[in-house]
């Protein structure tokens, strides 16, 4: 389905449309979407799916509301649409959340924000202090922008009043409240990602990319496998949306002249046990201007970050350091009368961000903002004789995936003309038929129809499930029915669908990938279901090699 003028008699091998190299969020919707628009697609990621940059957020479809203290109001607009896009699509693994910015006449400026610098010239009696009035300007900026139709607006709050003063510093007294929402980053990833495969998409997890050289105008693909023989794919088209590992596929896999350049800035969060007994989370701002959120976490935690600094080593094993540990907690320290230390942290992680390198001076005020290059073969990218294109992605945010995804094949459009309409902005993710205001009903039904459960497990089976929970569940009455108890509600039946529908290959990525049991299961559990994982990959690659 493309113009492509290939001379490929040599091979007998099936060409894909679409090779997509990178198995985070913006790769496996572009997959997804692809797929679903009639390309045939095939995906390979070196390690797990969304196991970098993509499961390294801090969780939540947003507009970004400090960019507007940049005037990047079309990336705010963009991510503000899609917000209530994706939480239609999705309600199961992302939910309203209401935020808290607490205020105090001392608050000020990050030192290079656009309106900050006009403010430094128009009203020099500020001194660079961000002025309650201009907070509020902003919040209603943020309300009215993306065409808001489910999530409240914003209102103020009487600190003294409210019990999300409770936590806070006596020195503050008034507050705003605001929408967003809440995401669960690596099943965003999971479910692109099998809804892609059940629509026809190869997707290959553990599974490497050693080199991508055009022949005779199409794509030769070299994969390797973490167990097997390398493999070698046809395809019209390559996507390169590794993250940040971009450039390395541009210089070393694809060996092509690309000058874009990304910049590498590592976020870092930490988790602690439940710091306060509400639903909201906090938006604060510290002295250096800088913000950080807080949130509650998996019912029992707190989830803080995220730092926000350049970086320079290795992309294969990023962690928080233990002066962004001391960061974080003095942050919240400064706003919070419990202060934390590095001995309340449970858990930390730590991502990359591959953002598009516009020369910013600082990490904070580089463009989150997506940018897509498209290298071909021969002639303009206008020419109808251009084969073999590779679209390189940078940078990017979780909120704008699907929108990346659909700029993506509108940047392929010439070279597929019989591409199919675009078609993601009315279709949910697996398990995600249903409302948003229904989620409460299926976690009753789901109790009512399996009277074994008590009410966390349910919430977290329809939290990570959906609709799917009762085909994890089926036809049981009694926990005992779903075989192995691992610990934690979790059990046998739930993993083995985790084996067979999510791209599962180690205790890890059950732990803390398709969940976050990880922080409540112990290490002799976290072993027996190591164990029984292998046995059972095993035992399906014997049956595999017998037949």
């Amino acid at each position: 389905m493309s113009n492509f003028k290939t001379n490929n008699e040599q091979t007998n091998q099936r060409i894909v449309d679409l090779f997509i190299i990178g198995g985070g969020v913006n790769g496996c919707g572009i997959a997804r979407d692809a797929v679903g628009r009639g390309l045939s697609v095939a995906l390979a990621e070196k390690a797990d799916l969304g196991g970098a940059t993509s499961s390294a957020s801090t969780k939540m479809f947003h507009g970004g509301l400090r960019y507007l203290e940049f005037f990047k109001v079309r990336l705010v607009r963009e991510a503000l649409v899609e917000r209530e896009i994706l939480l239609r699509a999705m309600p199961h693994i992302s939910w309203p959340m209401r935020f808290v910015l607490p205020y105090h006449k001392d608050m000020r400026f990050e030192g290079e924000t656009s309106v900050s610098q006009l403010l430094k010239y128009t009203m020099p009696w500020l001194k660079g202090r961000r002025p309650a009035w201009l907070i509020r300007i902003g919040l209603f900026v943020y309300d009215h922008l993306g065409g808001r139709k489910i999530l409240p607006a914003t209102s103020s709050v009487n600190l003294n009043e409210d019990v999300v003063g409770e936590t806070l510093k006596s020195k503050f007294k008034k507050a705003f409240e605001y929408s967003d929402c809440w995401v669960q980053d690596s099943r965003l990833v999971i479910l692109n990602a099998r809804d892609a495969y059940e629509r026809g998409a190869n997707i290959m997890a553990r599974t490497e990319v050693l080199s991508a050289v055009r022949k005779n105008g199409i794509w030769e693909v070299v994969t390797k496998p973490f167990s097997g023989a390398e493999e070698t794919h046809y395809a019209k088209a390559l996507v390169n949306a590794s993250g940040p590992w971009v450039e390395n596929v541009v210089k070393n896999v694809a060996r092509v002249t690309d000058s874009s350049g990304v910049r590498l800035v590592r976020g870092s969060h930490i988790v602690t046990k439940k710091l306060f007994d509400h639903d909201k989370a906090y938006f604060l701002q510290g002295v250096d201007g800088r913000i950080i959120f807080v949130l509650p976490y998996e019912d029992d935690f707190t989830l803080i970050g995220t730092t926000d600094q350049d970086y320079h080593g290795s992309v294969d094993n990023i962690s928080c350091d233990a002066d962004e540990v001391d960061y974080l907690c003095n942050f919240v320290s400064d706003y919070f009368k419990n202060p934390i230390n590095k001995d309340d942290v449970v858990w930390s992680y730590s991502g990359v961000r591959p953002l598009y390198n516009d020369g910013a001076k600082s990490a904070t005020s580089a463009t989150r903002d997506y940018v897509l290059v498209v290298n071909q073969d021969n002639g303009s990218l206008e020419s109808k004789g251009a084969i073999a294109p590779l679209l390189n992605i940078y940078g990017g945010k979780i909120t704008t995936y699907r929108r990346l995804a659909e700029s993506a094949l509108d940047k392929l459009s010439l070279f597929f003309p019989e591409l199919g309409p675009k078609w993601t902005a009315d279709a949910s993710l697996p398990g995600g038929g249903f409302r948003v205001s229904e989620v409460q009903l299926l976690i009753n039904n789901l109790e009512s129809r399996y009277p074994f459960l008590d009410n966390y497990w349910a919430k977290r089976m329809i939290r990570t499930y959906g609709t799917d929970a009762e085909l994890i569940l089926a036809d049981a009455t009694s926990k005992e029915e779903l075989g192995v108890d691992f610990g934690c509600s979790l059990t046998e039946a739930e993993v083995n669908w985790l084996l067979e529908k999510e791209f599962v290959y180690c205790v890890e990525d059950v732990l803390w990938r398709r969940t976050k049991l990880g922080l409540r299961i112990n290490e002799a559990q976290k072993d027996e279901l190591q164990n029984w994982i292998t046995n059972r990959l095993e035992s399906q690659e014997n049956s595999v090699a017998a037949n």
